[in-house]
């Protein structure tokens, strides 16, 4: 088990860590929605009561009712000090509660993130571990120069192509929404490619240099067979850096999250922030970019624990 006290030093870090995100991300949002052109009482009250409905005197309602009539650097305080409660306040557009909204969609946003990363895995393990074993081979060739493909393709455009030759042409899978199961598959395929892209030859590089360690061979000369050698010692001391790298692809699924979400019309976190920034609702894109950034410094805290408990040199004897 890991050392209490490692665990707790890593988690008061990432307690310090988030605690700056969440006054950086505010502020950098609030500040990006406040630079935006035009009036956002009159987006705002075209988003409640449609383009045809809206005029003058409902955005001077609208302008009123938020407060957007105040100065910016009171608006900006009065959302700290809402923030310091806990408290992200209510959806410009929709009344809602920004919680509320978020709870939702940030489960659906889980799930596609969830399934796009065991795709990845199921890919780029096995390939990894193949072209890792026997480098410069067949399969070593061949994934490098898919990897390099696969990386080099922006994930709309990889999800427009899929979506292209699965669901518009051989008319296998939906091509958008979220209805049933399958549904799902498109979206965490175009997550899922381009995070194996990379992993891939992360997980390559990881078996080469364990199968090239002394103690790998010292582990054949005590007697152990290829298959023992490689499941008790190779793909456990090559875990670790592939586990590490995941923080890295973190930031490449939030991004890609949010892409793929507004391509297949994924009713997520990220589809929500395209819309509330259309709409001018800062409540919810001060929500969304929170809720976010404080899912990385989770995941990466999740990562930290998770390399602590694979090393046996970062574990406590239980």
């Amino acid at each position: 088990m890991i050392r209490s006290s490692v665990f707790w030093s890593a988690v008061a870090g990432r307690t310090s860590q988030a605690v700056l995100v969440a006054v950086v991300v505010g502020v950098v949002s609030f500040c990006m929605m406040q630079a935006l052109p035009g009036d956002a009482a009159y987006r705002i009250a075209a988003g409640r009561y449609g383009y045809d409905m809206m005029d003058a005197a409902s955005a001077a309602i609208v302008r009123i009712e938020l407060g957007l009539d105040q100065p910016t650097s009171v608006q900006l305080l009065n959302w700290l000090g809402s923030l310091a409660q806990l408290d992200l306040g209510k959806s410009a557009v929709t009344g809602n509660r920004v919680t509320e909204e978020l709870s939702v969609q940030l489960g659906h946003s889980l799930l596609l993130a969830g399934a796009g990363v065991v795709v990845s895995l199921l890919i780029a393990v096995p390939i990894g571990v193949a072209a890792g074993l026997r480098p410069g081979g067949i399969v070593d060739r061949i994934s490098l120069g898919a990897s390099i493909v696969l990386r080099a393709v922006p994930a709309f455009a990889l999800g427009v192509l899929l979506m292209l030759a699965l669901a518009v042409h051989m008319k296998l899978l939906p091509v958008a929404g979220f209805q049933s199961p399958k549904h799902l598959i498109l979206p965490a395929l175009t997550l899922g490619l381009g995070l194996a892209a990379v992993s891939s030859r992360v997980v390559r590089d990881a078996v080469c240099d364990a199968m090239s360690a002394e103690w790998r061979m010292f582990s054949r000369t005590k007697g152990l067979s290829r298959w023992q050698t490689l499941r008790r010692h190779v793909l456990r001391n090559a875990a670790l850096p592939v586990v590490a790298y995941v923080g890295v692809q973190l930031a490449y699924v939030i991004e890609g999250v949010v892409i793929v979400e507004s391509i297949f019309s994924w009713p997520g976190i990220g589809h929500a922030l395209v819309h509330a920034i259309f709409g001018r609702d800062v409540a919810m894109v001060q929500g969304t970019a929170l809720a976010l950034g404080l899912l990385y410094v989770l995941l990466n805290l999740l990562i930290d624990l998770s390399c602590q408990g694979i090393d046996p040199r970062r574990r406590a004897i239980a």
